[in-house]
């Protein structure tokens, strides 16, 4: 049982590392400007100075601009034109057809903070010590993990695009995943493995409780008074 109950823990732990993941994500740029999901550096870097564009769950920022070093950001929003982004800063081509799929993953990123509430009720429910509370908790982080794992395709399908794009149409900018979408997929696997760990520990901790009462009672049966006791010869 003691087992058990450190299984269970670790299971809880992982769900309580999970939600901090993805709470990562989800304040990525614009919310704070230097956590991107993904990160252009600029064709105008020299070694003194360079400038990025991030690209985060509401939003994108410009950092360490040129003119004057400053960030600027845009509003908090679900969904905008990343593609759009680009052609405007470094004159990147896109396809119609690419411009209008990134545009509509974005909208797609509004499941990072659903994922993180669902990941977060998930670790409140770990918590609690009996045997339905951590079923519950077993098959709401199931659905966390099912949430991020959509989330997290996605992700990957909208800032290769980008990233593609970019790197390939000789301006000199350089794209790479960032800090974010690495989050996200970790989180992913989090969520995974402390819905397998906290149902099996629920299971075997539901196993032998049972056990337990039966052999309690298998006692009780039997034990109906002192047996009878042998006469000596004296």
């Amino acid at each position: 049982m003691a087992v058990t109950g450190f299984f269970h823990h670790i299971g809880t732990f992982l769900l309580l590392a999970s939600t901090i993941l993805l709470i990562i994500t989800t304040i990525s740029s614009p919310v704070v400007n230097d956590i991107g999901m993904l990160k252009v550096t600029l064709g105008n870097a020299t070694n003194d100075h360079y400038s990025e564009v991030s690209f985060g769950t509401f939003g994108y920022c410009y950092l360490n601009t040129a003119d004057d070093n400053r960030d600027y950001c845009s509003h908090h929003m679900v969904g905008y034109r990343p593609a759009d982004i680009m052609t405007v800063v470094e004159d990147t081509s896109f396809s119609s057809y690419s411009r209008d799929v990134t545009q509509v993953l974005t909208k797609v990123m509004i499941l990072h903070p659903i994922a993180t509430g669902i990941a977060f009720i998930a670790f409140l429910l770990a918590l609690g010590s009996g045997f339905f509370g951590s079923l519950l908790a077993a098959f709401t982080s199931l659905l966390a993990f099912i949430v991020t794992v959509v989330s997290l395709i996605c992700d990957f399908v909208l800032f290769s695009i980008i990233r593609d794009n970019v790197n390939k149409d000789g301006s000199g900018s350089h794209a790479s995943y960032s800090v974010g979408i690495w989050t996200i997929l970790v989180a992913a696997i989090c969520s995974l493995l402390g819905a397998v760990i906290v149902f099996f520990t629920c299971c075997s901790a539901r196993m032998h409780k049972r056990r337990g009462g039966a052999r309690t009672t298998a006692g009780s049966k039997s034990d109906y008074g002192y047996p009878a006791r042998r006469r000596g010869w004296f």
